[in-house]
C-alpha cells in the first residue's frame, strides 16, 4: 500500500501539511491513532503569522468567519498586552477560534485536494531503508503495512515517528502542572467572573455556551499530569484561589497539563520528518504551541514536495531543520521564561519579590518598542530565516509584506493572493522586456505597474517569493544585466534547475 508520503497524526500541524503537500501535487496519506476526530480543544486562538500563512492559500475567510478577533494577546498574563494591531500586517489581531474547529477545517480542505485521511491507524512501527520507508500500521482489522518514499511525525509530544527514527527529544521535565475545564453552567455574575480572573483564573467563553476555566493552584501544582481531574478537585482549586467555586457545573472537558519542555536533536533523520509538538513541545503560555506547528507546516510542506518531484537543489530539504529548529528553540525559551514568572508568583517565599518583577515588567511592555518586540515574537512575523549569502539584500529571509499592487496587464491583486497555488512568485519592479523564467509552474512572474509604498522595499527592482511566503532573494539593481544573472542564481539556488 504505498503513496508518496505518509503523515502520522491528523491535529493541525499534520493536516496543514497534508494540505501543503496535496495542493503541489503530492500523494499524501494521513494516519491517526484516535478513531475520530478530536472533539475537544485544548488550544484556542491562531496568531497573526498563521493568519497570514492561511490568507496565501486562499483559506482565511472559512476560519475568520467561525471565530472572534481580538487585537493583541498577553505574555505570561500581564496586565499590558501584547499590541498586535501595530504589527506590520493586515492580520494584526489573534482569532479566538477551538482547535476543533480548526481541525475540521483543515482536514475539508485536505479532501479537497485528495488527501487520504485514515483514523483508527496506529503506526506502531517505522523503517526506512535507501528507496523509502516501511511503516507497520495496526487498525481494528489487524496489522498492514504501508509503503512511503518520505514519512513526517506529527504525532504529538510521544511520537511513536521520532522514536522509530531513533531522533533524540531532550529538555526537561514537568515541574508545574495546571488544570483546565470546559463547563456548560457557569455563575456568569460580572463580580464572580471578575474576582476569579483577580485570583489568576483565566476566564474565555466558548462556543455552544461552554465557558472555559484554566488555572494553576498553589496546593496542586506539584500534582503530575497523568492524574485525572475531577470535578470536586477543580471546585476546589476554585474555592481556594477566587473564593467561590463560580458555579461551575456539567464539564464537558476536564483535563492537566505540565510545563515539561523538550526540542528535537534534529527535525530530519533521513527519510523521516518532524513537525508540531512531535519536534518540540513546553508549557502553553501564550498560546504558541498550535501556531508554531502550522509554520513548521508551511515551511516543510514546499520543500518536501520538490524533493519527492526531483527538482530540490542540494539542501534544500535539510533547511527545514536550519530555519524551523532555532524557531523551535526560541518559543521553547520564551515558554520557560513565562512559566517561571507564573510558578515564582505560587511560591510563598517569592511571592513577593515575583509581584515586584512582574510589576517591572508590565511596566516594560508600555514601552512600545518592547511591546513590539515580544509581540513580533509571539505572533511569528518577526520569524525570519537567515540568508544563504553574506551579501544578500536586508529583506532576505524576512516575510514578504503583503503589499497591494497592480500587474502590468492592470489587474490588482496583492502578494499574499499570489502565493494561493503554493508555488514561487518573482515580483519585476522595475520591467525586463524578456522576463522569461524556464521553470515553468514552480514561479509565477508578475511585472507590477504600481505597488503601495513600503519602507523595507524602497529601490527594490526584483524578488522572490518563496512558496512560504518568505523572500529567498531581493536586488535593488538597476543594471538588467547584473538583476538577470542575480535572478539565474536565485532561481537555481531555490527552484532548481530550469526544464
Amino acid at each position: 500500500m504505498s503513496t508518496d508520503v505518509i503523515v502520522t497524526g491528523a491535529g493541525p500541524t499534520g493536516l496543514m501539511l497534508a494540505c501543503e503537500l496535496a495542493l503541489a501535487g503530492v500523494r499524501t496519506r494521513v494516519l491517526e491513532r484516535r478513531a475520530e476526530p478530536q472533539r475537544n480543544s485544548r488550544a484556542l486562538t491562531l496568531h497573526p503569522r498563521s493568519l497570514e500563512l492561511l490568507d496565501q492559500r486562499g483559506l482565511l475567510d472559512r476560519f475568520r468567519v467561525l471565530g472572534r478577533t481580538a487585537p493583541g494577546w498577553h505574555f505570561a498574563q500581564l496586565p499590558t498586552h501584547l499590541d498586535f494591531s501595530a504589527l506590520d500586517s493586515r492580520h494584526g489581531y489573534t482569532l479566538l477560534l477551538p482547535q476543533a474547529r480548526t481541525e475540521a477545517l483543515l482536514a475539508e480542505r485536505a479532501r479537497e485536494l485528495g488527501v487520504e485521511i485514515r483514523y483508527g491507524c496506529e503506526v506502531v512501527a517505522l523503517d526506512q531503508d535507501g528507496d523509502g520507508i516501511s511503516a507497520q500500521v495496526r487498525h481494528s482489522r489487524g496489522i498492514e503495512e504501508h509503503r512511503a518514499r518520505f514519512a513526517v511525525g506529527c504525532d504529538g509530544a510521544r511520537s511513536r515517528t521520532r522514536e522509530a527514527a531513533g531522533i533524540g527529544f531532550p529538555g526537561t521535565s514537568e515541574t508545574l502542572t495546571g488544570v483546565l475545564g470546559d463547563f456548560a453552567v457557569i455563575d456568569d455574575n460580572p463580580a464572580v467572573l471578575a474576582a476569579a480572573r483577580a485570583g489568576g483564573v483565566v476566564v474565555a467563553p466558548l462556543e455552544d455556551g461552554l465557558t472555559r476555566l484554566v488555572c494553576v493552584d498553589p496546593e496542586r501544582m506539584r500534582v503530575p499530569s497523568r492524574e485525572p481531574v475531577s470535578l470536586t478537585d477543580f471546585r476546589a482549586s476554585l474555592v481556594r484561589m477566587c473564593g467561590s467555586d463560580c458555579g461551575v457545573a456539567e464539564p464537558r472537558w476536564l483535563s492537566r497539563f505540565g510545563n515539561a519542555t523538550r526540542l528535537a536533536d534534529s527535525y530530519r533523520r533521513g527519510r523521516v520528518l518532524l513537525a508540531g509538538d512531535a519536534a518540540h513541545i513546553h508549557f502553553p503560555a501564550a498560546g504558541q504551541g498550535l501556531n508554531t506547528g502550522l509554520q513548521d507546516a508551511v515551511n516543510l510542506g514546499w520543500k518536501l514536495a520538490a524533493e519527492v518531484h526531483g527538482w530540490a537543489p542540494p539542501g534544500l530539504l535539510d533547511s527545514y531543520h536550519q530555519e524551523r529548529h532555532p524557531v523551535g528553540q526560541a518559543v521553547t525559551e520564551n515558554t520557560e521564561v513565562q512559566t517561571l514568572l507564573a510558578e515564582l508568583a505560587l511560591v510563598p517565599q517569592y511571592q513577593r519579590p515575583a509581584a515586584a518583577l512582574r510589576g517591572l515588567l508590565d511596566e516594560l511592555l508600555r514601552i512600545e518598542a518592547v511591546n513590539r518586540r515580544l509581540a513580533d515574537q509571539v505572533s511569528a512575523l518577526g520569524t525570519s530565516y537567515p540568508p544563504t549569502s553574506p551579501d544578500a539584500d536586508p529583506m532576505v529571509g524576512r516575510r514578504m509584506p503583503d503589499i497591494g499592487l497592480t500587474t502590468a496587464a492592470s489587474r490588482a491583486t496583492r502578494v499574499h493572493e499570489l502565493l494561493h497555488e503554493g508555488r514561487f512568485a518573482r515580483l519585476d519592479f522595475a520591467g525586463d522586456p524578456e522576463p522569461g523564467t524556464g521553470w515553468g509552474s514552480r514561479v509565477g512572474a508578475t511585472t507590477v505597474a504600481q505597488w503601495d509604498d513600503h519602507p523595507d522595499l524602497a529601490g527594490v527592482t526584483e524578488v522572490l517569493v518563496r512558496p512560504d511566503g518568505h523572500i529567498a532573494w531581493a536586488t535593488r539593481t538597476a543594471d538588467l544585466d547584473v538583476r538577470r544573472g542575480e535572478r539565474q542564481e536565485a532561481l537555481q539556488a531555490w527552484a532548481g534547475t530550469p526544464r
